[in-house]
């Protein structure tokens, strides 16, 4: 095992925040909150820090070049209709979900308030091999040649029909044609119950049920134990 292996992954919130006006009015908030491990002694600490610090300045980039100049609409909107002045407010949080056996797993999850209407939820799964640095790839969890996207998929399917049977969830009527195109190897992570893996909010439902997930059970068709995975790992330059 390399030296700088770990089995665990100690971090602490590491939050910022941001506001925008216009003509010295607020018309935008972002709060971020990423993991930042502790301490970072060896490469694979110090290089997931860079990772998730990237990501901290790549959101706040994104709301000041893309929601700000929404925001400074609705106000300018809102003043010439001598109505309450908005303020936008963006967050990004994350969740770690799994940190054993040399595999840290975790989500992040953006939520924008707009004016009206409901809030949009981005979610993003990160899994990370303590031992190389890098994140895991999906695959990696099953046998080699195995269909694992096919055996995803079904369980998704079935889920959403018990879901539908007993009146708990409701589904875009398309779900069926829509699933297997809105699917993407990299929207997953772990949890102590099994492997998880999600869909963007609208793609297959309502805004009403938020993102949906799914999650497959350890030890069952064909999903690896955690601490079973071979390290089948992508490269710097593969990097989500």
């Amino acid at each position: 095992m390399a030296r700088d292996s770990l089995a665990e992954l100690h971090t602490e919130p590491f939050a910022a925040e941001r506001e925008w006006t216009v003509e010295d009015i607020p018309v935008l908030t972002a709060s971020v909150a990423v993991p930042r491990p502790v301490p970072a002694a060896d490469r694979v600490s110090r290089r997931i820090h860079r990772y998730y610090q990237l990501q901290c300045r790549s959101y706040l980039r994104y709301c000041e070049r893309w929601l700000l100049p929404q925001a400074e609409a609705a106000y300018r909107e809102a003043l010439a209709a001598s109505a309450p002045l908005p303020c936008l407010r963006a967050e990004l949080r994350y969740q770690v979900t799994y940190n054993q056996g040399g595999l840290w797993s975790l989500y992040t999850q953006s939520r924008e308030t707009p004016v009206s209407g409901p809030s949009l939820l981005t979610r993003r799964g990160d899994t990370w091999d303590l031992n190389g640095g890098y994140p895991v790839e999906l695959s990696a969890f099953f046998p080699p040649r195995s269909n694992w996207k096919k055996l995803l998929l079904t369980l998704a399917a079935e889920d959403i029909l018990r879901q539908e049977r007993a009146g708990v969830s409701q589904y875009r009527e398309d779900w069926r044609r829509t699933l297997r195109r809105q699917f993407n190897a990299q929207n997953y992570y772990l949890t102590a119950e099994g492997l998880a893996f999600f869909f963007p909010m609208y793609a297959i439902a309502p805004a009403a049920e938020g993102i949906p997930t799914f999650t497959l059970p350890y030890g069952t068709n064909l999903l690896h134990l955690p601490e079973e995975v071979p390290g089948e790992m992508i490269t710097p330059n593969q990097s989500r």
